[in-house]
């Protein structure tokens, strides 16, 4: 196990349970068809939960490219290490697609409605205003950054940097499942809270690949210039506050 493989397999496991929750509520003839915005983010709370359980002890569980970046931002992960750690973040998000379509195959086949297909795949609005939109994943990452900044601890000198594990795993799993929890349920319901560039632009090309169908591309900007903003916003504060 090197961080490499730790950010795919966490992100991958993360991506599984995550999207696979919304395979169940919005697919045709599941056992838990319709059952609700609330199993939704509370499976996305605990699918963090398992990722970082699984990644923590190696890389850190980053699980998603706002969080490396962030914390390189202000001196607590090495920039020369966030190209491997992003890729492997996509990687991971694209394998953890394919095996929700995989274990769904039948009910993608089932149903009929595209936009609920592409739902199990990445994010959307839920009014398509792409300025509102835009500040709805600016502000939701904004809280996940920042917040994390608080709960990894301001006490890792730079020169450490290179080594330190720093991210999500350092803090322990639960802090952050119940931070992505009170986002999904407070912030989430505008846009699906992507606030992870990698859950949203791998999930969407394996959607692309394999349903063939409108993947939504005019949109897919979004979930990833917002978390960026969002992070570095973040960051920015962290560093002016400390």
């Amino acid at each position: 196990m090197t961080p490499f493989i730790a950010e795919i397999i966490g992100t991958m496991l993360m991506i599984l349970l995550g999207n696979g929750v919304v395979a169940n509520v919005v697919l045709k003839g599941t056992k838990g068809n319709n059952s609700g915005w609330i199993v939704i983010t509370t499976a996305w709370a605990f699918a963090v939960f398992v990722g970082v359980v699984v990644a923590g002890p190696v890389s850190g569980a980053h699980l998603n490219p706002i969080v490396t970046l962030g914390l390189a931002l202000v001196g607590k992960f090495a920039w020369s290490q966030l190209a491997s750690y992003v890729l492997a973040q996509i990687i991971g998000a694209m394998l953890g697609a394919f095996l929700v379509w995989l274990s769904h195959k039948d009910h993608f086949a089932a149903t009929d409605d595209e936009g609920a297909k592409l739902a199990c795949f990445s994010t959307g609005p839920a009014i398509r205003n792409y300025s509102s939109n835009l500040i709805s994943e600016i502000i939701g990452t904004f809280v996940l950054i920042f917040v994390i900044f608080y709960l990894a601890g301001p006490n890792v000198s730079i020169a450490d940097a290179a080594d330190a594990k720093i991210g999500l795993g350092s803090i322990g799993a639960l802090p952050v499942a119940i931070l992505v929890w009170a986002i999904g349920l407070s912030l989430g319901g505008t846009t699906g809270y992507a606030i992870n560039p990698a859950r949203d632009l791998g999930p969407r090309i394996v959607h692309s690949l394999l349903l063939k169908g409108n993947s939504d591309w005019s949109y897919a900007w979004i979930p990833i210039l917002g978390p960026i903003i969002g992070s570095t916003l973040a960051a920015f504060c962290y560093i002016l506050l400390s």
